[in-house]
């Protein structure tokens, strides 16, 4: 039977739960992995996946998802034992500006504090995090 494409659907756990035809990236987890490198730049045309790659990511690594390995079953990252117990075990931020489409330098400044803002407001565990920026700033 043949799998639907679900063009523009850049939602990893979707895209598996629903079994939309998605190409196994997975083996980019292993090799950035094993990279070590400091920063990681990924550079593509538009339409090439970025995004759904960073989602697959942060799947694939974030305690939120630490209960969801089956999303990555039949997947090549999930025949290593190694990977499988490395799924779910990590804290991650992950920041799309996918959607900050401005037409101008200010309009896009905003947008960006706008994104970054409601994600801070998001994210309650960072509570102490933020604190204890605040008290180093208080310091100073």
């Amino acid at each position: 039977m043949a799998r639907t494409i679900s063009i523009g659907c850049q939602d990893f756990e979707k895209i598996r739960r629903e079994g939309y035809f998605y190409i196994d990236k997975t083996p980019f987890i292993s090799e950035w992995w094993e990279g070590g490198d400091s920063v990681t730049l990924i550079t593509r045309p538009r339409r090439f996946g970025k995004t759904l790659n960073m989602d697959m990511m942060e799947h694939f690594f974030s305690i939120k998802y630490e209960d969801q390995g089956e999303l990555f079953q039949g997947l090549s990252i999930w025949k290593s034992e190694k990977y499988r117990a490395l799924q779910g075990t990590r804290p991650v931020i992950s920041l799309t500006f996918a959607n900050a489409k401005e037409g101008d330098y200010t309009s896009m400044v905003q947008r960006i504090n706008q994104i970054l803002t409601l994600d801070l407001r998001r994210r309650k565990s960072l509570t102490p995090w933020m604190n204890l920026e605040c008290l180093i700033k208080s310091r100073r």
